[in-house]
């Protein structure tokens, strides 16, 4: 499958089928490849997953989330966290450290310049991030035929003591990712092209 097919057929996916399996290998390749290429600012990777196995685990999650089905009837739930001080230089380090020294330098220099007392920016790289890595692993999850499903709707404090969140990350969303069992409903409701799109200034 080609990216835009991908793009085009990737849809929200309200149900799953419970009895579908992605092995541990899939998973795992799933993952890998989006760990490796998805883009983040100062190539920093902020995002710590989360995946969720345990049905117990998802059964409790489920009933904080709205009793979506997805929770526990989708084959693979990835709960996408991130880690408020990916930024300081000892994390920053390890990520540039394969690149020259005069690299490094400035680049542990323009990372501090950027986030250091820039809360406000701080968390919204976290969640730029995140959102960009969640949707690569759904076209990544397309490309292998599955089908896949963002969700928000739940409620984050009770998803940190789930998962024993660390107090310097914080939860983003998390995906669903199986085989869906609905039809996919028709994209409807898009707005005209020129009421989004400007051209230099609103």
């Amino acid at each position: 499958m080609n990216v835009l097919d991908a793009i085009k057929n990737r849809h929200s996916a309200k149900n799953f089928d419970p009895n579908y399996i992605i092995s541990s290998d899939i998973k795992k390749n799933l993952l890998e490849i989006c760990l490796e290429n998805a883009p983040s600012a100062f190539n920093l990777q902020h995002w710590r997953l989360v995946l969720i196995e345990d049905q117990k685990q998802r059964a409790q999650i489920r009933e904080f989330s709205w009793n979506q089905p997805q929770v526990t009837e989708s084959s693979m739930l990835v709960v996408i966290t991130a880690h408020k001080n990916s930024w300081q230089n000892k994390v920053a380090q390890r990520v540039w450290s394969g690149a020259t020294q005069d690299v490094q330098s400035f680049m542990m220099s323009a990372i501090d310049q950027y986030y250091h007392g820039r809360l406000e920016v701080q968390r919204d790289e976290l969640m730029r991030s995140a959102g960009i890595f969640s949707q690569t692993l759904m076209l990544a999850a397309q490309e292998f035929g599955l089908d896949s499903c963002s969700m928000v709707g739940f409620d984050f404090g009770k998803m940190a003591e789930v998962i024993h969140l660390p107090n310097d990350h914080v939860i983003c969303l998390m995906v669903a990712i199986g085989k869906s069992t609905t039809q996919r409903y028709p994209k409807i409701g898009k707005l005209p092209f020129d009421e989004v799109i400007k051209i230099n200034s609103f």
